[in-house]
């Protein structure tokens, strides 16, 4: 994994620049040091958050990366941010040079589908209400640096809708 770490470069973005642009395509995947990101797409002339990112986790197009078509999504800083860069010719080679490093991408993308899975499956079923609960116990520190209307947008539903799921909590 020193090999891995060897290819990865710090960068630094300050809040509210993108990192990742709906229409274009970047093949590099990022990971955040410190911050968050939130990653959305625009629709009906809203943005409609579906993601954030904290410490530690991976930002990637995944249509951009794999096919190298513009992606649809935006990914925004939403605190000054520092993201390390992989470009994707240096992780191919490394995983056609390094099976340890070839594993870890295997399971990574398989923790990433998992993860997608276990977000929106919910989506289906649960209420508003009981998707708030769930972000009250799993992802707290959301509530503490992210703003209302993308924590709205994020659970799939208006901002003032928000505002009376958390009254009726307390």
């Amino acid at each position: 994994m020193l090999r891995l770490a060897g290819q990865l470069e710090e960068i630094h973005c300050p809040k509210g620049r993108y990192i990742l642009k709906a229409g274009n395509v970047e093949r590099s995947v990022f990971f955040v040091r410190k911050g968050i990101v939130r990653a959305f797409i625009e629709h009906g002339g809203r943005e409609i958050t579906f993601w954030f990112g904290l410490e530690g986790a991976a930002v990637v197009s995944l249509k951009s990366y794999v096919n190298g078509q513009p992606g649809y999504e935006t990914v925004e800083c939403l605190e000054d941010t520092s993201l390390y860069v992989l470009r994707r010719d240096a992780l191919e080679k490394l995983f056609l040079e390094d099976i340890n490093i070839a594993n870890w991408g295997r399971k990574f993308a398989e923790s990433e589908f998992l993860s997608t899975e276990e977000k929106f499956i919910p989506m289906l079923f649960t209420t508003a209400s009981e998707r708030y609960r769930d972000l009250l116990k799993n992802r707290p520190e959301l509530l503490q640096r992210v703003s209302l209307e993308c924590l709205a947008s994020y659970l799939g539903v208006t901002a003032q809708s928000l505002s009376r799921i958390r009254a009726g909590i307390r």
